[in-house]
């Protein structure tokens, strides 16, 4: 039995992935396995917390593997970083030298993963044009953005965008509710080719470790 555990920054992180990946965690029960996501209470709890949680997993679950999901954004949190490739670099730097403080098993850093949303978890409500417009109760966007929506950037992340959009709508964003509404009615495929920089490998990595297709 594999337990998979993904750590990510807020509620409504934890909330839309499980809609989203609602048929993963399904096949992965089916499997005898599990997929979870566990919230850490914001980007410098998960950055700062999370190395030392996932080698604990690791250390007392033999069966177990780690993700750790945080935004891109906002850069230089807890570490100097801009790039996925710096904040993975020193998540990872971070994790082996809890290891070896610990004189744990090398073979941990292969249950290990980063991964992150970029630049935050909204890219993927942008990706899902049609049913954002439906819960906007709109036919048209007010605003326009970068495309693929992972090539925005710090100083205009797809947050900011949505909370643009909901707002000319008359709306208040609320991610706790909008984002599992929104990611429950969309296409996982569909948001894996319009998020193939990062949202993609991600889910990659969470196949290849469940042994599942879905």
């Amino acid at each position: 039995m594999s337990e998979v555990f993904v750590y990510v920054e807020g509620p409504s992180d934890q909330l839309g992935m499980r809609e989203l990946l609602a048929d993963m965690m399904a096949e992965a029960e089916n499997r005898g396995s599990s997929l979870d996501f566990y919230p850490l209470g914001g980007k410098d709890a998960l950055l700062q917390k999370g190395p030392g949680k996932a080698l604990n997993i690791l250390r007392n679950r033999p069966n177990s593997w780690v993700f750790l999901v945080p935004d891109l954004y906002p850069g230089n949190k807890s570490f100097d970083h801009e790039s996925y490739e710096e904040l993975k670099s020193e998540l990872c730097r971070r994790f082996k030298t809890l290891r070896d403080t610990k004189k744990c098993n090398c073979r941990f850093d292969d249950r290990f993963f980063v991964h992150c949303f970029k630049y935050d978890l909204e890219s993927l409500l942008l990706a899902s044009e049609d049913v954002l417009l439906s819960r906007l109760g709109k036919r048209r966007f007010s605003l326009s953005w970068k495309r693929p929506v992972e090539d925005q950037n710090h100083t205009n992340p797809p947050k900011r965008i949505v909370e643009s959009l909901f707002e000319d709508a008359g709306l208040r964003y609320k991610g706790t509710s909008d984002v599992p509404w929104i990611l429950s009615r969309s296409n996982l495929q569909d948001l894996m080719a319009g998020c193939s920089q990062n949202f993609k490998p991600f889910i990659e990595d969470l196949r290849r470790v469940l042994g599942v297709d879905v």
